[in-house]
């Protein structure tokens, strides 16, 4: 079965270019492209795609705000004329970002990752979720959920603390990252921090001490569900 597809881009060549390239991959189908950014977040909200290639920079409302706005978000490739837009829509979980002009190999390569997303995806909802991914210098790092000894929010960023692997630095929020979360394992005590509850040694009310010996504070509207686990 081939891969939905939309592509959205207000320059006519560009997106002639793109229906081109998508015509030149088996895997998929082009369902339909748009110059008008609104009338394809239309088609978005109305339609099941799988892999959506919008540019960011459009007059009417940009690729940025268009995927923020979806409830139920496909593999996203953004492409642009400007590498600044680049850490904001890694943001937004985005599975490649695509600096213009750009070429049929780079295309093919940003196709192939956006497979293995949904691929891992599809695979995800059958099994125990162990892992899950996120962007860290250009690139996407493997979390293993095991492996995590805290999370912590630094301003626009998140710091996943990990037992036996270096810290990794990702441009995402708190919020976010716990919606990836299986809630059963993953408890968030403080505006700051989420905790493993398999990790958790001692709880107070103002701090919790971890297996790791590391102690963290307890935020006042985070205190009560940490007493629901400790009387569990």
């Amino acid at each position: 079965m081939k891969l939905r597809c939309v592509a959205i881009d207000d320059e006519p060549l560009a997106l002639a270019l793109m229906q081109e390239y998508i015509s030149r991959i088996g895997e998929l189908k082009l369902l339909h492209s748009f110059e008008d950014a609104i009338a394809g977040s239309e088609f978005l909200r109305n339609n099941p795609v799988d892999i959506l290639f919008v540019d960011i920079n459009m007059p009417d409302i940009s690729g940025l705000s268009l995927v923020a706005s979806l409830d139920e978000k496909p593999a996203v490739i953004f492409t642009t004329a400007y590498k600044k837009f680049a850490f904001e829509g890694f943001e937004l979980e985005a599975v490649d970002y695509l600096l213009k002009p750009i070429s049929f190999e780079r295309f093919e390569k940003a196709v192939k990752k956006a497979l293995q997303v949904l691929k891992r995806n599809e695979k995800g909802t059958e099994t125990l979720q162990e892992d899950f991914f996120v962007w860290s210098e250009y690139k996407q790092v493997k979390i293993d959920l095991s492996q995590i000894e805290f999370i912590e929010a630094r301003e626009d960023y998140v710091l996943f603390h990990q037992l036996n692997h270096k810290p990794v630095l990702s441009l995402m929020t708190l919020k976010s990252v716990q919606e990836k979360l299986p809630a059963t394992k993953f408890i968030r005590i403080h505006r700051s921090y989420i905790i493993p509850v398999a990790g958790i040694k001692l709880i107070s009310s103002k701090k919790v001490t971890l297996t790791s010996r590391r102690e963290l504070p307890v935020g006042n509207s985070y205190a009560a569900s940490l007493q629901e686990i400790a009387r569990r």
